[in-house]
């Protein structure tokens, strides 16, 4: 593309951006289409000879967009809510010209640098030691994987020569409920589905640590060989927060690696306010905290912290010749840490971010939406024929609609009306919400998370809820 192309084209794109943040609350959060229907409007066949940028453009706004759940709105409130920034955006911009692979330090020295020093300033910014080593991953998933394989390489050293096979049956430890990704994991690295441990959870949804260390005991008596905990602070379902401290007292005594899943609810940290909720994750041997869900770096940004990272390294260094460097043993080579070999430039816009927003600026944000979740529940709690299902520590809430007090009717009449007022309201163009079970019901979250949402935009979402409910009778 030949430069004059590519200004003008850049400019209409961040002409485009700059408009479509401004007025993203005036588009539908869910788009009104049906599975496949994309296949309708793009020809299944590329174009034997290129096409102007002016077309490209013109059919992402006439095809693409009607297809786009539009995370960025102020009223997305399903799964966990959050925002691409504009510094952010920026970042990758420049990310996507560099089009940097940080896989050795030789091939990207800036790109390798910058991820250790944004990794450091966000543990010091939520309070993790300078002890933890940080590296930059996709998703959660994928810093889990890894942390689990460097418990492997620990209690199953066996396995990385000779292969499972060698090993006795291995056990991973987790909450009942805890992500899913976790069980992914577990079956990725060969353990299989039966090593996977649920504990049982008390009453606001924790691990219980006496079931923990019953489950342990239970499974060295019949021949199993623990190998990890995985305890999380802020669940998917509820963002309820395990016990860390009395899991780590449990790891330490019978040996085992503890991995913290933070990955909502780490930057929450920020606030110090909010920091005894996370007592106990410094002990941790590995800890994933996502920047990409609740602090404005748009995706993929995982940030895996790990107080071992010679383990780490164990368990995934080969450097096969025509990767090896003069630098070796002095520069870090990124693809040392995890299964990919290429690894974007995400360092630049977690940076981007954190200079942006500031330490004031990011705990200042993140403590409203602790602020706003909180008048929500005030309005479901005092909202007759609706209640509060799970503790709400952050800035998700998790409630039910219960006409009559939940007494009418049967357990799954009360979920279909439930899945049927969610249905509707996302329906609506007006809001998006997302939901669970809990203790075998069907419940809804209100997930709140985007910088742009305002009390007003939350008002607009309970009258939806109210009368989308009234319409169901």
């Amino acid at each position: 593309m030949p430069s004059e192309e590519f200004r003008r084209s850049a400019a209409d794109v961040a002409e485009w951006v700059a408009d479509y943040l401004d007025t993203v609350e005036q588009r539908p959060v869910l788009p009104d289409v049906d599975p496949g229907w994309l296949k309708g409007e793009v020809p299944l066949d590329m174009p034997r000879e290129g096409e102007p940028m002016e077309a490209i453009l013109a059919d992402f706004e006439r095809v693409v967009l009607p297809g786009v759940t539009h995370w960025n709105h102020p009223s997305f409130h399903g799964y966990f809510a959050n925002t691409g920034s504009g510094p952010g955006i920026l970042a990758e911009t420049l990310v996507a010209a560099l089009n940097a692979n940080a896989m050795v330090w030789r091939a990207s020295p800036a790109g390798t640098e910058l991820e250790e020093i944004a990794a450091r300033w966000l543990a010091r910014l939520i309070g993790l030691p300078d002890a933890f080593h940080g590296v930059i991953n996709d998703t959660a998933s994928s810093s889990s994987l890894f942390a689990l394989a460097a418990a492997r390489e620990v209690h199953l050293p066996e396995a990385r020569t000779d292969g499972l096979a060698a090993a006795p049956p291995p056990s991973v430890y987790t909450s009942a409920q805890s992500h899913s990704s976790i069980d992914k994991a577990v079956v990725t690295l060969g353990f299989g589905r039966a090593a996977v441990r649920h504990i049982e959870v008390d009453d606001a949804f924790r691990m219980r640590p006496d079931r923990l260390a019953a489950a342990i005991r239970d499974d060295r008596a019949a021949g199993r060989r623990p190998v990890a905990v995985v305890a999380t602070i802020g669940t998917t379902s509820t963002t309820s927060v395990d016990p860390v401290s009395e899991i780590a007292d449990v790891c330490e005594r019978e040996g085992l690696w503890l991995h913290v899943d933070a990955a909502y609810a780490g930057p929450a940290a920020a606030v110090p306010a909010l920091r005894p909720h996370f007592a106990g994750w410094e002990r941790a041997d590995t800890v994933v905290v996502n920047p990409h869900k609740w602090l404005f770096t748009p995706m993929d940004c995982s940030v895996l912290y790990c107080r071992r990272p010679d383990v780490l390294r164990a368990a995934f260094s080969m450097t096969p010749e025509y990767l090896r460097t003069a630098e070796m043993g002095s520069g870090t080579n990124l693809m040392d840490y995890g299964v990919p070999l290429g690894r974007r430039f995400r360092g630049l816009k977690l940076w981007f971010v954190l200079r942006y927003f500031g330490a004031e600026g990011v705990a200042a944000r993140i403590a409203e939406h602790c602020r706003l979740a909180e008048m929500v529940a005030g309005w479901i709690r005092d909202e007759p024929g609706w209640e509060i299902v799970a503790p709400h520590p952050f800035a998700t809430v998790v409630f039910r609609w219960a006409p009559d007090g939940g007494g009418a009717g049967s357990p799954s009449e009360h979920d279909r009306r439930n899945a049927k007022l969610l249905e509707r309201v996302n329906q609506s163009g007006e809001a998006f919400l997302s939901h669970t079970r809990l203790r075998d019901q069907t419940v809804l979250r209100w997930s709140i998370g985007n910088l742009r949402t305002t009390r007003s935009h939350l008002e607009r979402t309970w009258a939806v809820l109210r009368r989308e409910a009234a319409r169901i009778g």
